[in-house]
C-alpha cells in the first residue's frame, strides 16, 4: 500500500484541510498520515478562528512519521507562519523527500487571509522551490506572480513569470476565471491544458485540497505528472457532479465517488 502524507490544517466542519485530505487520500486506497499545521474554527459559511500548531510540535509530528512510516508523496496545505514553513523545509530537506505537492493555501474560499506576509515570503524562497508541483488558484497566482489574472493568456503570462524563479511544475487551476474552468500545467516552458466544462454547483469547499491530495497520490503510484495531473481532475470532476449538498454555504465535495 502507498502511503501519502498531508501537512496541513484542520478543518472541524471536515470539507477541506486534513480531513479533505485523509478522505480523498482513502478513496485512492492509500494509507493517510497527517502533520496539523494549525486548528481551524470554520464551516461552510466560513473561517471564525485560527490556532497554529507550534513549530517544535510540528517538527515532532514530522519526526515521528519519517523515522517510521516513510511517505510515498506528500502533499501540503496551508502553513500560516514563517516558522512552520521553515520547520516543514528542513524536514524536507533532511529526510530526502520527493513528490512533493505544494497547495499554497493563502486564502480561504470566503476570502479569508491564511496566511502572513512573512509567511508568504518564506513560502515563495523556500518552500515552493522544493515542491515538484505547485498549485494555485487565480488568486494565490496573483499574489506569486504580482500582476492580475483575468483569462487564459494571462494565466500563461503568469507562468513564465513564475518559472523565472522556480523550476518546479505549476499548475494554475482556472476555477475562478468568468469564461472557463480549464487548468494550465507549466514546466520548462511547455503548457499544457486541461480543459473541463464549469459544473453548476455552488459546493466548492475543500476542492483545492482535494486536487492537491489526488495529485499526491497518483505521483505516489509513480504517474508522470500530466497523468497525475489528468487523473486528479477526472476525480475532482466526478466529486463536483455528485452534487453533495451539506451545510449553509459553500459546502463539501462526495470525496467518496
Amino acid at each position: 500500500m502507498k502511503k501519502i502524507l498531508t501537512i496541513a490544517g484542520s478543518d472541524c466542519s471536515g470539507g477541506a484541510g486534513i480531513q479533505a485530505d485523509i478522505k480523498t487520500i482513502t478513496t485512492h486506497k492509500m494509507y493517510a498520515m497527517s502533520a496539523i499545521t494549525a486548528l481551524t474554527a470554520q464551516n461552510t459559511t466560513g473561517v471564525y478562528d485560527v490556532s497554529e500548531t507550534s513549530p517544535e510540535f510540528v517538527s515532532k509530528q514530522l519526526d515521528c512519521i519519517f523515522e517510521d512510516i516513510f511517505p510515498d508523496a506528500i502533499k501540503i496545505g496551508m502553513v500560516s507562519s514563517k516558522e512552520i514553513i521553515e520547520v516543514i523545509y528542513n524536514k524536507l530537506k533532511e529526510y530526502k523527500c520527493k513528490n512533493i505537492v505544494v497547495d499554497p493555501v493563502m486564502f480561504s474560499t470566503s476570502g479569508h487571509e491564511l496566511m502572513s506576509k512573512d509567511a508568504m515570503n518564506t513560502l515563495k524562497t523556500k518552500l515552493l522551490p522544493i515542491a515538484d508541483i505547485i498549485t494555485p488558484n487565480i488568486f494565490e497566482a496573483e499574489s506569486i506572480c504580482g500582476f492580475n489574472i483575468n483569462n487564459k493568456e494571462d494565466m500563461i503570462k503568469a507562468a513564465k513569470e513564475i518559472s523565472k524563479f522556480l523550476n518546479v511544475h505549476i499548475l494554475i487551476k482556472g476555477g475562478h476565471l468568468s469564461d472557463s474552468a480549464d487548468d494550465l500545467l507549466f514546466y520548462e516552458k511547455k503548457p499544457i491544458w486541461f480543459n473541463e466544462k464549469r459544473i453548476s454547483n455552488p459546493n466548492t469547499h475543500g476542492t483545492g485540497c482535494t486536487l492537491s491530495s489526488a495529485i499526491a497520490c497518483n505521483l505516489g503510484k509513480g504517474l508522470s505528472m500530466e497523468e497525475s495531473v489528468y487523473n486528479s481532475k477526472k476525480y475532482i470532476t466526478k466529486a463536483l457532479k455528485s452534487g453533495l449538498d451539506i451545510g449553509k454555504g459553500s459546502g463539501p465535495l462526495n470525496h467518496c465517488v
